[in-house]
This record gives C-alpha cells, sequence and structure tokens, in this order.
C-alpha cells in the first residue's frame, strides 16, 4: 500500500530504530530520563524558549496550552479550519470549558483586522477572549506557510488586546524548510508553541511544548492530570533526536513529491487542485458532482493507493516513505480510476 492519507503514517527507518534501541532512560516522570532531557534542550535551543515538555501527542500539547492559557467560561479564537476546532473531539470545550470562538480565513491564514473584528468588548454578558491559536503549517489549508510578517502582525493585534499566543506547530519544520525562516523567528511571536516528530519528521511517538519556565511548571501539572506521566520514556525520545538530526532537511524532498503530484492530478480530466502547493499537502476536487468520493477512494485503495478524505476534498500527503516513483503510479492509478467511474 502507498499510503498517501497522512504524514503519520511513516515508519521509523532502521538508523531510527538503532538509536532507540540503545538509548539511555531513566524516570520521565521524576525528570530523570537523560535522553529526554537532552530533546527538550535541543527543542528550546531552537525555539529559543526556556522550557519544554515532552509529551505523547499533538493533541495533548494544544489541550494542555488551552488549559494553562485560560479559565473555565474564557473564550479562544481560532480560525474556522483549526486543528483545535475540527480534529480534537471538542477537547478545548471538554477539558478546559471555554468557548471555542472563529475566525474567518483562506487557507487557514487571516490577517490582524480579522483578530480585530472578532474580539468582543468584556461584558457581562460575553466571555472574555484570552487565546489566539495559530497553526503552522496549517493543515485544512492545504498546507499553507504563515508569511512571517503576516504572522507577526496578528499576533502583535492579538497581544495588544489582551490575548496569549499558541502556536500549534504539529508541521513547523515543514513551514522553516519552505520559507527558509528559522523556527525560532515564528516562535518568539507566541508564549506557546509544540512541534510534533511523527508526521514529516518520521518518529513513531511524541511532541514538545514549549513556552517560558513558569508556562511549562503549569503545564507540568495537567501532563499529569491528563494521562501523559512516562516512565522511561527515552526510548522514543531518542527516535525525536534523531529525527531533529536527519529529517529536518529532507523535507523539501517532500515537498518536491507534493509538487510532482499535484501537477500530474491537475493533467487528469475531472480533477481539480488547490493552488498553490506550499509543502507536503495536494488537495483536490472531482470535478463530476456524481462521482462519489468515497466511491473514487476505496477504487484507488483496491489498487494500492490510499488518500484521505475532508469533506469534499481528497488529501494527499507525502512523507518520507514516499518515493518519486510512488507519486507516478498514484497519478496513473487516479487516472485510471477516473476513466473507468
Amino acid at each position: 500500500m502507498i499510503d498517501l492519507s497522512s504524514d503519520t503514517a511513516t515508519k521509523p527507518t532502521p538508523a531510527m530504530r538503532s538509536v532507540m534501541a540503545e538509548a539511555e532512560v531513566g524516570d520521565e516522570q521524576r525528570r530523570e530520563d537523560p535522553t529526554v532531557n537532552r530533546l527538550l534542550q535541543m527543542v528550546c535551543e531552537l525555539l529559543h524558549k526556556e522550557a519544554a515538555l515532552f509529551l505523547p501527542s499533538g493533541t495533548m500539547c494544544n489541550g494542555i496550552a488551552v488549559k494553562v492559557h485560560t479559565q473555565p467560561g474564557e473564550a479562544i479564537l481560532v480560525d474556522r479550519h483549526a486543528h483545535i476546532l475540527r480534529s480534537e473531539s471538542g477537547g478545548a470545550a471538554f477539558l478546559s470549558g471555554v468557548i471555542v470562538d472563529q475566525l474567518p480565513s483562506t487557507r487557514g491564514l487571516f490577517t490582524a483586522e480579522d483578530v480585530i473584528h472578532s474580539i468582543q468588548p468584556e461584558s457581562v454578558y460575553t466571555a472574555p477572549h484570552r487565546l489566539l491559536c495559530v497553526e503552522q503549517t496549517h493543515n485544512f489549508g492545504g498546507g499553507s506557510v504563515w508569511p512571517l510578517e503576516q504572522l507577526r502582525d496578528v499576533c502583535s493585534s492579538a497581544r495588544s488586546h489582551g490575548l496569549a499566543i499558541h502556536m500549534d506547530g504539529a508541521r513547523l519544520f515543514n513551514a522553516v524548510v519552505a520559507s527558509g525562516v528559522a523556527p525560532h523567528r515564528y516562535a518568539k511571536l507566541c508564549e506557546s508553541v509544540w512541534i510534533d516528530f511523527t508526521k514529516g519528521l518520521g518518529a513513531p511517538l511524541g511532541a514538545v511544548l514549549a513556552g517560558s519556565a513558569s508556562f511549562i511548571e503549569k503545564a507540568r501539572r495537567y501532563k499529569h492530570l491528563f494521562g501523559g506521566a512516562l516512565r522511561q520514556a527515552g526510548i522514543v525520545a531518542a527516535g525525536c533526536i534523531y529525527a531533529l538530526k536527519n529529517h529536518v532537511e529532507r523535507l523539501k524532498e517532500d515537498h518536491e513529491h507534493a509538487r510532482i503530484l499535484g501537477e500530474g492530478l491537475d493533467r487528469i480530466p475531472g480533477v481539480l487542485v488547490e493552488r498553490p502547493i506550499e509543502t507536503n499537502m495536494v488537495f483536490f476536487r472531482l470535478k463530476d458532482t456524481s462521482i462519489d468520493e468515497a466511491h473514487f477512494l476505496s477504487a484507488i485503495q483496491t489498487n494500492g493507493i490510499r488518500m484521505g478524505m475532508s469533506g469534499k476534498r481528497i488529501r494527499a500527503v507525502t512523507h518520507l516513505d514516499i518515493r518519486r516513483e510512488d507519486v507516478n503510479q498514484a497519478i496513473e492509478v487516479c487516472r485510471r480510476a477516473l476513466e473507468e467511474t
């Protein structure tokens, strides 16, 4: 199976497995795992943050960050396609008791004016806004990259109205490779930020949440409360360290494969590819509304290609397990499936 459904489909490489098997370990919950501690130090240096916390998943990073930044009955601002809103089972409301207000956006990106117009004056009738969440790259925006200046304006406007800024940086390094902007330049605009190691970086588990020392101390309590306490976690942290050392620059290969995939799909009659393709995601639609997207996905999966779907949009994501010949095969299978349909 050529799995283009998500970059979470990556498998650890033999070299990554080797360093994981040999990792020095300790009790992570007691802050005694040397490999976890080394990973946290590396992330702090990359993001120019005071402290960091190793967590099982990015969704837990978002859940903890919202919890630290807010109190029950307050509100957070996210764009209408944000992962926090669409893909986390209502976690912000359930775990933190906050209202999730939606911002209008284009490909997941919005402006400082959008933020200002969405913040309601505080009164006894409204939930006060306390947090703005941004996503880099933006998943349902098609892997879109926040331009640094636009993000700076957005964060400045939100902060001037008393909001903290949290960055869902699940694919932050895709943005770094695509834009050439160092990760700390994005991270400095936000009070909290996290990076995921299970997507394009190819590790089997793990994410790191970073921020100020006081923020992370508060986050540590919620890590335990939410069930994120770990023991000999150095085994998986070693895979994350390997990924940071070996799998960041190679993300440009994924971006190139996505570009080739998009161009190939665009040449198929009946396919409309969303532009631009900035990183490792290709979203497309079927022009013929009589064709059922689920049937199309089933047809290509029968022929060895797996993709995903978001509403009527079909998503294909390239990653380190996808080769150039896999991309070519995916294009051909999609072409044949539409011809047969």
